[in-house]
């Protein structure tokens, strides 16, 4: 025998008889992987989506409102602009169910800043802002955020929702403590849990809870990031900012404000809640904010220092890998913004009809909850069934308004949301809650 020895051909013989034994053990051969050996073992909810618990669920929640005599709300039609009413079906209705406030989707203005933005820039900028460069309009549309807010800078992002994701996850890491409302927005969430921070939670707008917190929580921790909401879009009221000012300044913490129901509705001119309070935008560390309601287009801001900016738009994932925001969609919330300032009528208008329509409502006696009456109306039903029934009898009467299901909420604050805009009448309000108290008496 050449080459090599007996034993040494005996040695490689069982070491080969090794593997293949070792390898029929695990399902293999020793010329490959046998991918049916451990199908078997592999359950149906790891391989297939309509197995998967969330799916399921929406199943059930299908299957039980058929059985109970209840549409599916959601996903609705709208064929046309949906501001204070919307066409649904060929039908008209008076709309509830739009963050239009101030009627700026669809005014010719607005609409007429896209139209230009696309034949000047075309429909995309097709890369990162970083990779492709800017355009004027996002620019021009940062300058005039910044200026709103009475800060350095700002940067516009393509999703309202993952502005807070991408400023949240990338700012903070796993020495940190983000402390937030109980109520905070799910967008707010995701950024804490992505960024590893130690994350807490106080009761909804009480700032002596979040005092308390910092006092036993602050020393264990490098950066602390409180997260407010400037109103929130559940109950439709807001905090008390300068106690929460207060707070993160006896703290050394920053203060985040996500402004993206509040801007274009509080303040006598829209302005947000800073104006409401009165306060310098510099006492605020980061303001949030979305393109989508008020300033009627879409995506998401950050304004603040020129250093919090400068850091995002270089280094931020969700900025810096995204495509940037298209010509279209920025020049239109730019001129809404314009509007928003020339015309504050807007906004008085807004304030009056969701004046009248909380007052109305508390005088037939619907729970309204926390609403302080601007823009935002909640009217408690007290579970998922009954606010899945009154929003469909309401379709029926001509009236679009969504419910709020468990687990949006908690089952005993199901509710109906109704979103006012300043082009609602009083007589579209009092219709309304007519249509409401009629079917509660039922």
């Amino acid at each position: 025998m050449t080459g090599k020895s007996l034993s040494g051909h005996l040695k490689d013989k069982l070491i080969q008889q090794a593997l293949e034994h070792k390898l029929k053990n695990m399902g293999q051969t020793a010329s490959g992987f046998n991918p049916l050996s451990r199908r078997a073992d592999i359950p149906d909810a790891w391989c297939r989506f309509d197995q998967q618990a969330g799916y399921k669920q929406i199943q059930i929640i299908y299957k039980g409102g058929a059985q109970l005599g209840v549409g599916n709300p959601f996903f609705r039609l709208h064929e046309g602009i949906a501001g204070a009413t919307t066409r649904i079906g060929g039908q008209e209705y008076i709309n509830y169910a739009s963050y239009n406030y101030l009627g700026l989707s669809g005014d010719a203005r607005v609409s007429q800043a896209a139209k230009d933005a696309i034949d000047q820039y075309g429909t995309s900028v097709s890369a990162s802002r970083l990779v492709s460069g800017e355009r004027p309009v996002h620019r021009q549309l940062e300058a005039a955020i910044a200026e709103t807010y009475g800060v350095d800078d700002a940067v516009v992002m393509v999703s309202g929702h993952a502005t807070n994701v991408t400023t949240i996850g990338y700012l903070f890491g796993a020495n940190d403590l983000i402390l937030h409302d109980e109520l905070i927005h799910n967008s707010s969430l995701v950024g804490a849990q992505l960024s590893g921070a130690k994350r807490l939670s106080f009761p909804h707008n009480d700032f002596a809870a979040l005092d308390k917190l910092l006092a036993e929580q602050r020393r264990h921790y490098e950066r602390v990031l409180i997260v407010l909401e400037g109103l929130y879009s559940m109950d439709g009221d807001y905090p008390d900012l300068p106690e929460f000012i207060a707070i993160k300044q006896k703290y050394r913490a920053f203060l985040m404000v996500d402004e993206a129901h509040s801007l274009g509705v509080l303040g006598d001119n829209g302005l947000g809640i800073r104006e409401l309070f009165n306060i310098d935008g510099k006492d605020v560390d980061i303001w949030m904010g979305t393109l989508s309601k008020s300033l009627a287009g879409c995506g998401g801001f950050i304004a603040g220092e020129s250093a919090l900016v400068e850091h995002l738009k270089f280094l931020a994932p969700g900025f810096l890998y995204s495509v940037g925001m298209p010509p279209q969609v920025a020049a239109p919330a730019l001129a809404a913004l314009n509007i928003l300032k020339q015309e504050p009528d807007r906004v008085r208008r807004l304030q009056a009809r969701s004046a009248y329509f909380l007052s109305k409502a508390k005088a037939a006696g619907i729970d309204t909850g926390h609403s302080q009456g601007v823009a935002i109306i909640a009217a408690i039903t007290g579970s998922s069934l009954s606010a899945a029934r009154m929003s469909e009898a309401l379709f029926h009467k001509g009236i679009n308004v969504q419910p709020i299901l468990y687990p949006a909420v908690p089952e005993k604050s199901a509710r109906l949301r109704f979103f006012i805009s300043c082009e609602h009448t009083e007589g579209q309000i009092g219709q309304t809650i007519q249509a409401y108290c009629e079917e509660i008496s039922r």
